[in-house]
């Protein structure tokens, strides 16, 4: 009697606590102390699926309990004291439709306002730093492609959430798919049923890898050109910022991380102000006739793959759709997000290039006057470093789950040992990805070519070719024929731009790197 008393009163504590834990995490929700609220926002789909993974493991716990388990194992010690999340693996025993039912349970939901906040984030990051470039090669044209680019970024966010949802018998629309990877699994279904979420998975690993060397590369361009007269080398600033970053390697979850994310994006806005009002107070020097229609045929094509790699939000859509409270207001949520930013960075970079034109540099910080330059510079290298963990970590995640913990599918064994502790080789790979960063920065420091590259490659497929590819095999009997037409244009047009981007990029970074190791 006494033991099952002990037992309900252990069950009711952790349930309180549980409901606690909610309710702190839907109050710093709104706040916007979440890894959500990060700029680039390619942890988003990852964290909540961390998260739901974490508040699983808290409920079989208390299955376990209500079960009789009253002792637990003594967890074995390993060489290397790391366990994630502080807990041991799911039991293999654990049902998949029970964990999901019971994961949903308390789960903080966000309005409409919040989502857009986090769509904002997304596509008005740091990387707007690199458009003011693209106008340089592109001219008007460039303008009209930040335009292009936000109306074809916004439906092909609208048709990806769609390709989520089926008819079932009833005629009522219902949700049966949750995430992108799902989406290209029923793509390639039933001959390559796993298929489709392994290309997304392998696109996704390169963004968030990429952007991760953008991070490093703009953080060590940043302090090199903020002091100048110190005999330090750009490389050198590099492996200084790597250093700084190698602690991500062990990395528990993204708690201590995000708090610091809303401060990070606020402190991102005022300085576009800045630039913004240093720009307005040059408007009598503004240099209108170098604005053309021309374009650089070999360096605009990195120009589109700049402005793509700005807009690119699909990845996360689905876990952000799923998460709100009203889904309805989804696509109203996606046009003024995508309008705001439309006219945000159409006046951004043509304010920044009328002021510098012929000059306009890949990171248009690096333009400005030495007296504010280091300040500025200074802020947005504690941003790109304060960012840098989220991508890092999902990318990890991804790894781990595609590779190491996909079941008996998994390519190598696992990392974490059976207490849920990482393994010494599993650090050595996470070390190895930090280090992996800091020698592409070192032999390619170009921000603007691994940007176009990595947005020619990934941004595109992501945003324009997949989502439309998809839309059309998934939902083509019920499309009406202009949306037939949007999609294959989008898909025709997008194909292009990638090919013709990504070669461009490619053949610029080749050369960059055959320079670099010669010196």
């Amino acid at each position: 009697m006494a033991t099952l008393l002990r037992s309900k009163l252990s069950n009711v504590a952790t349930s309180v606590s549980h409901k606690s834990q909610a309710k702190m995490s839907g109050m710093f929700a709104r706040m916007g102390f979440q890894a959500a609220t990060d700029e680039e926002a390619v942890g988003f789909a990852h964290c909540d699926d961390l998260d739901m993974e974490h508040r699983q493991g808290l409920q079989m716990d208390i299955l376990k309990s209500e079960g009789g388990e009253e002792g637990a194992e003594t967890p074995l010690e390993g060489d290397i004291h790391y366990q994630r999340d502080g807990t041991g693996p799911l039991p293999p025993s654990a049902s998949k439709e029970a964990c999901s039912e019971l994961s949903g349970q308390g789960k903080p939901k966000i309005t409409a306002w919040e989502a857009g906040w986090n769509v904002t984030n997304a596509i008005q990051g740091m990387f707007v730093l690199g458009l003011p470039y693209a106008i340089l090669h592109g001219g008007y044209l460039g303008l009209f492609l930040i335009i292009f680019a936000a109306v074809v970024c916004c439906y092909t966010g609208k048709i990806l959430i769609a390709c989520l949802y089926e008819e079932n018998e009833d005629g009522e629309i219902v949700r049966v798919r949750d995430s992108y990877v799902d989406i290209a699994n029923a793509c390639c279904a039933p001959r390559f049923p796993t298929l489709g979420g392994r290309i997304v998975n392998v696109a996704q690993i390169i963004e968030l890898v990429m952007t991760c060397i953008l991070y490093v590369v703009v953080s060590g361009n940043l302090m090199y050109n903020s002091f100048p007269n110190l005999p330090v080398s750009q490389k050198s600033w590099s492996i200084i910022a790597t250093a700084v970053l190698l602690p991500c390697a062990f990395l528990k979850n993204l708690k201590a991380v995000s708090k610091f994310s809303l401060l990070c994006t606020l402190a991102h806005f005022v300085i576009n102000i800045l630039v913004i009002a240093y720009c307005l107070s040059r408007a009598r020097d503004w240099a209108w006739d170098k604005v053309k229609f021309y374009i650089d045929v070999k360096k605009f094509p990195i120009s589109i793959g700049i402005i793509v790699f700005s807009y690119t939000s699909q990845i996360f859509l689905p876990s952000l759709e799923g998460n709100m409270q009203n889904p309805k207001e989804f696509h109203c949520m996606m046009n003024w997000t995508h309008i705001a930013a439309c006219i945000l960075k159409g006046l951004f970079a043509l304010v920044a290039y009328l002021t510098w034109a012929d000059e306009t540099k890949e990171v248009i910080t690096d333009n400005l006057p030495s007296t504010i330059r280091a300040v500025v510079n200074i802020f947005l290298v504690a941003k790109a470093l304060l960012s840098y963990p989220l991508p890092f970590f999902a990318a990890v995640e991804v790894l781990e789950r595609s590779l190491f913990q996909d079941g008996n599918r998994a390519f190598f064994p696992n990392c974490y040992g059976g207490d849920g502790r990482l393994k010494s080789w599993g650090l050595t790979l996470r070390c190895a990805l930090v280090v992996f960063t800091l020698l592409m920065a070192i032999y390619v420091p170009h921000f603007a070519l691994l940007m176009g590259l990595t947005g020619s490659l990934t941004g595109a497929g992501l945003c324009f070719l997949l989502p439309s590819l998809f839309h059309l095999k998934l939902l083509w009997r019920k499309l009406l024929w202009h949306h037939v037409f949007f999609d294959v244009a989008i898909f025709v047009i997008g194909g292009i731009c990638s090919v013709s981007g990504f070669i461009h990029s490619l053949e610029g970074l080749i050369e960059a790197f055959r320079t670099n190791a010669e010196d």
